[in-house]
């Protein structure tokens, strides 16, 4: 059998990416908890796991590195090593060379420039703090007091040769990570290798008896073999003191179990079994079909339409397993933002604790990477823009240390992400000041505070003194608007003076599938999607009012609702124009509410959205198109561009002459 590494390689990044996340957090953690020896522990391990791997699959410029900042962390959880704010920071920059080295050996690539600076200062770490413990034990007596007689047996499961592991590699590992000076000797058991003719060249025969005198404790040395203990059998036990219980490697892996963020998308194997089972009861339906039209005697109708309703049913069934597959927690995006906002506030001398809520909440994974700039932008703005200095929140009783809270949860069939801050609130006063600068508005323009805070996400808009590495070049809220707006979201903003701003984004749950309403206009069929309609109904007159110069209003329990009418928006002929001969349906969108004017109503259905950008060209207002049952195609109408068109923020008429091809092709 031909063993593919590149398939274990490709595990093997992966796992390294989630211990390098719970490497990192752990690290901000400790800024807290400068103690704590659990914390401590997780980010030893999370190293010590990438060392021993990389070393397995001979990235040996991984393995070498990792050795050194091992070596740093182990100091540290020993306590011959304080943490600090200088060590904290060494411990960052070689995590980012470790991210570097990483993606060189995956893709290829130069090493990062700041190795060899980055070893360097972790080896001086090491040295100077082994050298004060080693004058300090030569004051007690003697660098050989307190060792004791150790044995480490380790039995390898045959298969653990197929599976890719290779265990000298993890004996050379003890060898070369044992004390100055420590014996060790490694005998080989070959009792259980067969005969020649019986020998399975894959399999591992071998066994191995580790002596050793050392001061480590039975749990370090058991995290060397943490890495393959569920392919081998691990024994540790004192040579003078064989019937004393000691934990085994397996015992150590289970005490150290970190919860990381998977990167990769991971279907558990239950619900594979479960889309197996619906497509095995789709194959009896489609069965059941084709003999109830080949046998078209009898009782053949009732049994062609329970056929029908039972893949009408397994369908559905199966699309919701699918979607569920697609899903993925937002965790894989909130934890790369702490990192920023401790690096963000260190370069604005500015204490910050991040507090994050709702990671759990799951978002289509095609949505998910594309959420990594939008928010990286947001809570750089949040700590350079929103929280005050230290010196300012003092004077305003503030705690000295801000906060930035991250939050997600589900509304409405969305999913909503709130990045908070507790600064000093957003000022209006300069705001406004700057888009008169700017031309954006007239001196005697009359806006709530709302719609002047809504001009930041306007291009070249930054109301920062000076350019700095964090902010002032205007380039950014723009760039997250248009980015959270080509997922079909929204992002809003309120802000308190004195009292912070928080930012709120709101995306579907997934532009794959969505739960449409179908509405016809004239001869077309278009679809809103579900979740923004509220109701549907044909107006009387007395609820009909029209304005000098702004079109149409209906009132609604007390509220008076523009009226969209989609015949002259996307130049449709023949559709009713008059709202108390047609109907219309009330659609929500971002806390605002407008009524679209059809003909009639068809009924909810799921939908598969196909992009028209990928097979045609954008076009303003729709978001897509899909395939209805009887083959035709129908729009998918864009509600957030509806809203613009509401609020009066134009775009120029959707079937200009560069999109009179769509228009001929679309309706006939």
């Amino acid at each position: 059998m031909e063993i593919d590494v590149n398939d274990f390689l490709d595990a093997f990044f992966e796992e390294a990416q989630e211990h390098v996340a719970a490497f990192e957090h752990g690290i901000l953690d400790l800024e807290r908890a400068p103690t704590d020896a659990e914390v401590i522990g997780s980010v030893f391990r999370a190293a010590h796991s990438i060392k021993g791997a990389s070393g397995t699959f001979g990235l040996t410029s991984v393995a070498d590195f990792t050795h050194h900042l091992e070596s740093a962390l182990d100091l540290l959880r020993s306590g011959s090593l304080t943490y600090d704010s200088e060590l904290a920071s060494l411990l960052l920059s070689a995590l980012d060379v470790l991210k570097s080295l990483l993606l060189v050996a995956r893709s290829g690539g130069d090493p990062p420039a700041a190795e060899a600076e980055v070893r360097a200062a972790l080896e001086r770490v090491v040295a100077g703090t082994r050298g004060a413990g080693a004058t300090s034990a030569a004051a007690q007596g003697g660098a050989s007091a307190g060792k004791r007689q150790v044995t480490v047996r380790v039995r390898p499961k045959p298969e653990v040769m197929s599976r890719g592991m290779d265990p000298l590699v993890l004996l050379r590992e003890l060898m070369d990570a044992k004390e100055p000076g420590t014996e060790c000797i490694i005998e080989t058991d070959s009792s259980a290798l067969p005969m020649l003719d019986e020998l399975d060249p894959e399999a591992c025969y071998l066994a191995w008896t580790v002596k050793l005198s050392t001061t480590w404790s039975d749990a370090q040395i058991g995290e060397i073999f943490s890495f393959i203990e569920d392919a081998c059998e691990i024994e540790i036990a004192e040579q003078h003191a064989p019937t004393a219980p000691r934990p085994t490697a397996a015992a150590v892996v289970q005490a150290a179990a970190v919860a990381t963020a998977p990167t990769t998308l991971r279907v558990a194997a239950d619900k594979l079994d479960q889309l197996l089972d619906l497509v095995g009861e789709l194959v009896i339906a489609q069965a059941m079909i084709v003999e109830a039209v080949r046998s078209p005697e009898g009782d053949h109708a009732a049994r062609l339409q329970d056929a029908l309703v039972a893949m009408e049913r397994n369908t559905r069934e199966l699309q919701e397993r699918v979607m569920s597959i697609r899903m993925v927690p937002l965790s894989t995006v909130f934890g790369r933002l702490p990192r920023i906002v401790h690096d963000v506030g260190l370069a604005c001398g500015k204490p910050v604790r991040v507090k994050i809520e709702g990671e759990e909440t799951e978002i289509d994974k095609a949505m998910v990477e594309q959420l990594v700039d939008p928010l990286t932008h947001l809570v750089r703005n949040a700590v350079d823009h929103g929280l005050e200095t230290p010196d300012e929140r003092r004077a305003a009783q503030k705690p000295q240390e801000g906060e930035i809270r991250i939050r997600a949860y589900h509304e409405s069939g969305n999913v909503v992400i709130e990045v908070k801050d507790d600064g000093s609130g957003m000022n209006t006063e300069a705001i406004r000041a700057k888009a008169e600068r700017m031309g954006l508005i007239g001196p005697d323009a009359a806006m709530s505070d709302d719609q002047v805070h809504e001009l930041v996400f306007h291009a070249g808009f930054s109301t920062a003194s000076s350019v700095t590495d964090v902010s002032g070049r205007g380039v950014g809220m723009d760039v997250v608007k248009r980015n959270i707006e080509s997922l079909k979201g929204s992002v809003s903003l309120c802000s308190a003076r004195g009292a912070g701003t928080t930012l709120k984004i709101r995306l579907p749950l997934t532009l794959a599938i969505l739960e449409g309403f179908a509405v016809r206009v004239a001869r077309q069929t278009f679809i809103l999607p579900l979740t923004s309609v509220v109701e549907s109904f044909r107006p009387t007159k007395s609820q009909v009012r029209r304005l000098l110069g702004r079109g149409e209003v209906i009132d609604v329990r007390g509220a008076s609702l523009p009226v969209v009418h989609l015949h002259r928006i996307l130049g449709v002929d023949g559709a009713q124009d008059d709202p108390c001969q047609a109907l219309v349906s009330i659609v929500e969108f971002n806390d605002s509410s407008f009524a679209v004017l059809v003909d009639e109503v068809l009924g909810q259905m799921h939908v598969v959205v196909k992009s028209l950008e990928s097979n045609y060209q954008h076009v303003d207002k729709l978001m897509g198109a899909t395939i209805l049952g009887d083959g035709r195609v129908a729009m998918i109408l864009d509600v957030q561009a509806l809203a613009k068109e509401v609020r009066g923020e134009r775009t120029p008429a959707l079937f200009d002459s560069g999109n009179a091809g769509f228009q001929e092709a679309a309706w006939i």
